[in-house]
């Protein structure tokens, strides 16, 4: 009857969660919510849940996203409400909206990370940047299944730059901020392929590991590299819906009406 998209966060000690626990944990969330959900058919029937580009375990993000469908209506906002009380926190529902579009998959084009790399001083990192920026390739290399995959990274980072670093965590030691929009290819590029990268072009090695947080991820502008709001059609939908029966009910009446 009703598909509600929903957008998450990863925060904190609950980054580390990986995507099958975060399933188990939103799957319990959903029964103490009780939550009317629709099920899959055949012999081991399951919440008709859909994840969408969920990110690397180890990584923070500000912008998961997942949909589902349910057998009877509820409120959108009241359902978040419940679901966000049903989960740790670190694991919050963040926003909810009904799926009046179609297609929620392929509008997360890109994504926004920012890395924290404490350790390095921001010249260097601004040096690091300018050179990857620069570069007409930047070959980097993953271990697969398959063995070890080289592919090039340049082409899927859209921009990428520093940022000053925020006084959340002061601290004697240097700390550099990059900030990157990444577009969505196969093979997926990986904030850690972008450090890669950055150890390729400019020597570029963090001390200690990177702190990673998905910022935002959506549908990519290309025009003006930023990446804009997945859900935002659904909310113009269930407005443009809402404004109809108002103006249908303050257009004036034909002559001669009663």
């Amino acid at each position: 009857m009703q598909r509600i998209r929903l957008r998450y966060t990863k925060r904190g000690r609950l980054r580390f969660t990986s995507h099958r626990d975060f399933q188990r944990a939103f799957e319990r969330a959903l029964r103490r919510a009780e939550v009317p959900m629709a099920y899959s058919a055949g012999f081991t029937p399951h919440p008709k849940v859909s994840y969408a580009n969920a990110a690397p375990t180890g990584t923070g993000s500000e912008a998961e996203y997942l949909e589902i469908a349910l057998t009877a209506s509820r409120d959108p906002e009241t359902l978040r409400d419940l679901l966000d009380e049903s989960l740790p926190t670190g694991l919050d529902i963040v926003d909810a909206v009904e799926a009046r579009t179609s297609g929620l998959a392929d509008r997360l084009t890109a994504s926004v990370w920012e890395l924290r790399l404490d350790g390095v001083d921001p010249v260097e990192a601004q040096r690091a940047v300018e050179a990857f920026t620069e570069a007409d390739t930047v070959e980097v290399q993953r271990m697969t299944k398959n063995g070890v995959r080289t592919f090039d990274a340049r082409p899927a980072v859209v921009h990428l730059e520093t940022h000053s670093s925020t006084p959340d965590r002061p601290s004697d030691q240097p700390c550099a901020i990059l900030r990157l929009v990444v577009r969505h290819v196969t093979p997926a590029v990986r904030p850690d392929d972008v450090l890669s990268g950055l150890r390729a072009v400019a020597d570029l090695a963090p001390p200690v590991p990177a702190a990673v947080t998905r910022l935002a991820q959506g549908l990519l502008d290309e025009e003006t590299g930023t990446v804009t709001d997945p859900l935002a059609p659904d909310r113009e939908a269930a407005e443009a819906l809402t404004a109809q029966p108002v103006a249908a009910a303050t257009a004036p009446k034909p002559e001669g009406s009663a």
